[in-house]
């Protein structure tokens, strides 16, 4: 796809302007609704939707079916952030009326910090094709190792801070509360950073490592920078209501980990059989509709099977609990 610099320039406005408008509009601290988080998903994914409609009109079913395809697999490995976001905002406390601000701005930094990595991908890409094969058996072992965290019975998981969040809590210090949404605030004379700053670059900085296969993996259905890009961002951008919506439904998607881990295999292969037929070989490749209906068809069976899993671990909690209780009345009496 042959995109212009006058369209990179107002796909990039027009993005900008969606987000000044979120920011407008949720700019005062509160405690969002269910209601307002459904509506405002339901409104990212339709602005996502009628961008995918203006591609098939305006550029034909091939960018448009890349779109779809690569919108849907990152909106399916955001959800899997929301996991880390919600540690993150129990790790620091974030008082509920705050929590949208600090999504809205750690999403924003995280966008930024994607599409340097989009433009890094897509220049390395271009000059040596022998990278599919690295990217293919990237996400091939990445799958793998969902697949062993999944079965792995491990502990309450906890956030880890990492190197660069740390190296900045000892350069600038942190004040002992949160001061409203500001971000830097004068303490003993001293400019110091407020944990409303700390956690916002926690949620940003912490996507920089989902991103390292989420972007193979949307290469891997489309080597289109501009797809690529605006296929994160409605992705992303939709990310602060989505938490909002499914923040209590995430326990019970128990699946998940299991369905992101063959989409992800299933990317690696096609990249692998991509990467192979650039060689020379003669190996079958796989076409956007298969993709496509692939993604869609793991992620329907995975939820069905997520919510009934969930479902009968409930009614077992329930029976347990009922079996106890009735053996210590039967203790008192």
């Amino acid at each position: 796809m042959d995109v212009s610099l006058t369209l990179w320039v107002l796909t990039i406005a027009g993005l900008a302007a969606l987000i000044a408008v979120d920011f407008f509009i949720g700019r005062k601290p509160h405690d969002v609704s269910l209601k307002e988080a459904g509506i405002w998903t339901v409104v990212w994914i339709a602005l996502a939707g009628l961008f995918g409609l203006g591609l098939l009109l305006f550029a034909g079913g091939r960018p448009a079916g890349e779109f779809f395809a690569g919108f849907i697999t990152e909106k399916s490995l955001s959800v899997d952030n929301l996991f880390v976001f919600v540690l993150i905002m129990a790790k620091f406390a974030v008082p509920t009326q705050y929590q949208q601000r600090v999504l809205l701005v750690g999403v924003l930094i995280a966008l930024v910090l994607r599409a340097v990595f989009i433009a890094a991908g897509a220049a390395i890409l271009a000059s040596f094709a022998w990278v599919f094969y690295l990217f293919g058996a990237f996400l091939i072992w990445t799958a793998w190792k969902l697949v062993q965290e999944a079965r792995a019975d491990a502990d309450e998981e906890e956030f880890e801070e990492n190197r660069l969040l740390k190296a900045a809590e000892r350069r600038f210090g942190v004040a002992d509360r949160y001061h409203g949404t500001r971000l830097w605030i004068q303490e003993n004379g001293k400019r110091v950073m407020t944990p409303m700053l700390v956690v916002m670059l926690a949620i940003g900085t912490t996507d920089v490592l989902f991103a390292l296969d989420s972007i193979p993996a949307i290469f891997g259905l489309t080597q289109d920078p501009y797809i690529v890009f605006t296929a994160n961002a409605f992705a992303l951008m939709g990310l602060r209501q989505l938490y909002f919506l499914i923040g209590g439904l995430l326990k019970k998607l128990v699946h998940l980990s299991y369905g992101l881990s063959i989409i992800l295999g299933f990317i690696g292969v096609k990249l692998v059989l991509h990467a192979l037929h650039e060689s020379g070989v003669h190996v079958p490749e796989i076409s956007i509709p298969v993709s496509l209906g692939v993604i869609c068809a793991v992620l329907i069976v995975t939820t069905i099977t997520s919510l009934r899993a969930s479902r009968k671990q409930a009614a077992a909690a329930t029976a347990h609990g009922d079996g106890e209780g009735a053996a210590q009345d039967s203790i008192g009496v």
